[in-house]
């Protein structure tokens, strides 16, 4: 996906957020223990740790910062204007910093803010029993490729102590999702999650379905009944549990 793309994307997906956090006191559904009060000011502060580590080129720690006595609302809008705000002043390749190593670049801050804000739009319109939002084709593509190689199979390699049992438990077997026309090949092998080329193994199970079903899925936004689920239902709940832990 190019710069722009992400870009227009995150615009709507913010602003169907906004729309969408009407009452601040009802629960999300999909994030156990928030309500959208909570949901709010988690992105906007989401959105100002990118501001600042893009002005200070560095991770700012401690994080988060003091309150600052706004509202949730008018915080998040200050915070949506800052980000876009730095992004325009910023090429995709300008060196920053990164939780990602492979990817210390402005760049991948402007795909996870894109990436980020239309899982938690989703967040938003299921807090008001609001239809979910048809999610772009190429944008849950991207979504769906981004879980999965760098939430998931990075952050297995990276930070294995986050994963626990699920990793040691794994064995080698590996899971096809297909989303449209791509494919993905999730190897839960010993100790790591590797994304392979197709062909490199038999897949013991499969999820599949269209883009935005898909990318709902791996963010456990949806539930088995939005996807196609075939095969060995240990492995199944196997990734999905990785996931999880991957995602938290």
């Amino acid at each position: 996906m190019t710069r722009d793309v992400f870009l227009r994307c995150l615009d709507a997906d913010f602003n169907n957020l906004r729309a969408a956090a009407v009452d601040l006191s009802k629960p999300v559904p999909s994030c156990p223990g928030w309500t959208v009060d909570d949901l709010v000011g988690h992105v906007a502060h989401v959105y100002l740790h990118k501001v600042e580590t893009m002005r200070r080129g560095a991770l700012p720690k401690p994080w988060p910062p003091e309150p600052t006595g706004e509202k949730t609302l008018a915080l998040l809008d200050r915070a949506y204007t800052e980000l876009v705000a730095e992004f325009a002043e910023r090429p995709d390749d300008q060196p920053c910093p990164t939780w990602y190593e492979p990817d210390q670049t402005v760049g991948f801050w402007v795909r996870r803010m894109a990436q980020e804000t239309v899982i938690h739009r989703v967040d938003a319109e299921l807090a008001a029993n609001l239809p979910i939002s048809r999610i772009p084709a190429e944008l849950a593509d991207d979504g769906i490729a981004e879980v999965l190689e760098v939430f998931l199979s990075y952050a297995t390699r990276q930070w294995p102590e986050d994963f626990g049992d699920l990793l040691r438990a794994n064995g080698n077997r590996a899971v096809m999702v297909s989303a449209g026309g791509a494919r993905w090949l999730v190897r839960l092998d010993h100790g790591s999650v590797e994304i392979a080329p197709e062909t490199a193994g038999q897949a013991v199970a499969q999820v599949s379905g269209g883009p935005h079903d898909v990318l709902l899925w791996l963010w456990r936004r949806v539930g088995d009944s939005a996807v196609r689920v075939e095969g060995d239902a240990t492995a199944i709940g196997r990734l999905r549990a990785l996931l999880e832990a991957a995602t938290q």
